[in-house]
């Protein structure tokens, strides 16, 4: 029996029923062949994505803001200072105690090295390190000699001298507070590196008020690499603590450095600490020359000022 003879008496309802399943078998039709399409590969290369653009963001911090003087002239300021000062120095005799330690897994010492010398001159005039105490030794790792400490006296005490200023970069970074002392922060880096010499690399804090190095914390670098006082020492980055001497000279009194020895099945934490003290002028006949000017008086006072920044050492490790 057919559509036109069960509805007969319908047309309207006749065609209806026909259209309805012509649309049904369309639909099937049309899901059949998106189901064949989906599981066969893919025809030429598809689209590429959308290119995404990435932005990098520089994680180098920039100084808030800047010096309230030039960077040039707190610079300059700063060589005429050190230049006093190095000259200061050789006019004074001062203890210089050395301290290795190889620490155990305590983070105590296991065993110290200790030495005690005092500026000199050999015959010919040359200066040199007198021993004054014999070293002593309870190392178990390291065995060392008096010379192997000879490389510590070719890394001079002030870097940034006005004739090696224009060897160097300097950068200001910002300011910070070192315990009572304000200071400004300048990174320092060699514009060329030398197989012959050594520069200095590192970071450099200087007194705000009078612009004076009261710390410093960096490696002597040439065009090998860091420089060590000696093949049997690893210690290369040293951090580096100053003091107001004799009321007018800001030498370096405290030096320390952290390294670790390797060996094949296991590392031994060691530890050089650098101690100068007992600053006295060589003699009633060879004074030492005066201070550089400092910011706002005519000399450098001979008393710390007690009101003055620059006249409190910063606190040092122990």
């Amino acid at each position: 029996m057919q559509f036109s003879e069960i509805f007969s008496g319908h047309p309207s309802l006749c065609a209806f029923f026909r259209v309805a399943i012509v649309a049904v078998s369309l639909c099937f039709l049309g899901m059949a062949q998106k189901t064949a399409r989906a599981q066969q590969p893919p025809e030429g290369p598809m689209d590429p994505p959308p290119e995404h653009r990435v932005t990098r963001i520089d994680t180098t911090p920039e100084p808030a803001e800047p010096p309230p003087i030039p960077s040039e002239q707190m610079i300059k300021q700063l060589a005429t200072q050190e230049d006093s000062y190095l000259l200061a120095r050789g006019h004074y005799t001062y203890r210089k105690t050395i301290r290795i330690q190889e620490l155990g897994p305590d983070g105590k010492p296991a065993g110290e090295f200790t030495m005690v010398t005092q500026p000199g001159r050999d015959p010919d005039g040359t200066p040199m390190d007198r021993i004054i105490v014999r070293p002593h030794s309870t190392l178990q790792y390291l065995q060392l000699e008096s010379e192997d400490f000879d490389g510590l006296n070719r890394m001079p005490a002030f870097a940034l001298t006005t004739p090696q200023l224009a060897k160097y970069n300097l950068k200001y970074l910002g300011k910070d507070q070192l315990d009572e002392i304000s200071c400004y922060i300048f990174d320092v880096s060699p514009k060329v590196v030398e197989r012959a010499h050594g520069f200095f690399k590192g970071i450099v804090w200087i007194d705000d008020k009078y612009l004076e190095v009261v710390k410093t914390y960096g490696s002597w670098v040439n065009d090998l690499g860091d420089i060590k006082s000696s093949p049997q020492l690893p210690f290369t980055l040293f951090e580096t603590y100053r003091e107001f001497v004799d009321g007018k000279y800001w030498f370096p009194t405290y030096a320390r450095s952290d390294e670790t020895l390797h060996f094949k099945d296991h590392d031994v934490p060691v530890r050089m600490v650098i101690k100068w003290t007992d600053f006295e002028p060589l003699g009633t006949k060879l004074s030492a020359p005066a201070a550089a000017a400092t910011p706002g008086a005519a000399t450098a006072p001979t008393t710390p000022p007690s009101s003055a920044p620059a006249t409190v050492a910063p606190a040092k490790p122990q």
